[in-house]
């Protein structure tokens, strides 16, 4: 039973974590575009708020239940598509701790123009564009992920 519950929680958080990456990514985008910095704050602030609360937290629960899982089944670590996976998820999450900073420096941005009823300033462009330009790999390598979990084979190496 255990062994079923640990495989559930693993497929709900990682569910979780790549819709709200996926989900918060697109709202924080395209609130940005509009320029809006009222509305960008109010957007902004639940991004950091919903990655605190779920990309925290299934960061976090992915590692521990994937490996508790590896071990149960006695799936050797050094195993292709095992290891490709873990190597993935490392750099999915080294792109997610910046994004973390970004995001925070994006929302005081924008509640500081929108408080002061300025437009929002070059730099919050700048930042987006780092923002933006990190959640590609982070991106790709959860589709690789995804992908090596249900295939059980690499990707790349056919």
């Amino acid at each position: 039973m255990d062994l079923i519950l640990v495989k559930y929680v693993h497929v709900l958080s990682s569910t979780l974590l790549f819709g709200t990456g996926v989900g918060t990514a697109f709202y924080l985008l395209v609130v940005s575009l509009t320029r809006d910095a009222r509305v960008v704050a109010v957007v902004a602030r639940y991004v950091v708020v919903a990655d605190w609360l779920f990309t925290a937290t299934t960061i976090v629960i992915q590692p521990v239940t994937g490996l508790y899982l590896a071990h149960r089944l006695q799936i050797p670590w050094g195993t292709p598509w095992l290891y490709w996976s873990l190597v993935a998820f490392v750099i999915a999450a080294a792109c997610w701790l910046p994004v973390v900073w970004l995001q925070i420096r994006l929302r005081d941005i924008a509640v500081q123009a929108a408080a002061a009823g300025q437009p929002l300033p070059a730099r919050y462009s700048a930042y987006l564009g780092c923002w933006a330009a990190l959640g590609v790999p982070a991106l790709i390598s959860f589709l690789a992920i995804f992908f090596m979990m249900v295939a059980r084979r690499v990707p790349f190496a056919g």
